[in-house]
């Protein structure tokens, strides 16, 4: 009656509805449980790029901060050689100025001693020549032959007299 009255007969719905049960769980068994572990292995794999890249992120991040402190020591460095070079050649120079300064103040002075000995030079041997000349003259005014002695103190008051009127 109950078949007569919708149609439907039990067995076949009971039959039905385990086949439908059965279908169920074996696709759940091979295809929802593989098909999910697809899914979980592949969002795994994506969440691991993403750490990965999260990563090399910051290994480059580091990197950069790395070469931007290795670029700033070396402009630093090469900063602080440049001023070293120039203060080296500052002191350097101002080193052989004072060389020639010195060598020029002692050409000076040995230029100086070498003038005023030429000069004490020339006047003993113009002395020498006027004593001579002198001595010449005063045998012939006075007529006679002068000793060592005379001779000595007539050259000596002349040359001083010389000596004042230069």
């Amino acid at each position: 009656m109950f078949e007569s009255f919708l149609g439907v007969n039990p067995w076949t719905a009971l039959f039905t509805l385990l086949n439908t049960l059965t279908i169920f769980f074996v696709g759940k068994k091979f295809l929802f449980g593989p098909v999910m572990k697809m899914i979980q292995d592949r969002q795994d794999e994506i969440d691991g790029m993403y750490s990965d890249a999260n990563a090399a992120k910051a290994d480059a991040e580091t990197m950069r901060c790395d070469y931007q402190a290795k670029l700033d020591n070396a402009q630093a460095t090469s900063e602080r050689i440049v001023k070293e070079a120039v203060a080296r050649g500052q002191a350097r120079e101002e080193e052989i100025i004072r060389q020639a300064n010195a060598e020029a103040s002692a050409i000076m002075d040995k230029a100086s001693a070498d003038i005023a000995m030429e000069k004490k030079k020339a006047l003993n041997d113009a002395k020498d020549e006027i004593s001579e000349i002198a001595m010449a003259i005063a045998g012939k005014v006075v007529g006679r032959q002068l000793n060592d002695t005379d001779q000595s103190k007539l050259v000596d008051a002349f040359i001083d007299g010389l000596g004042d009127g230069v």
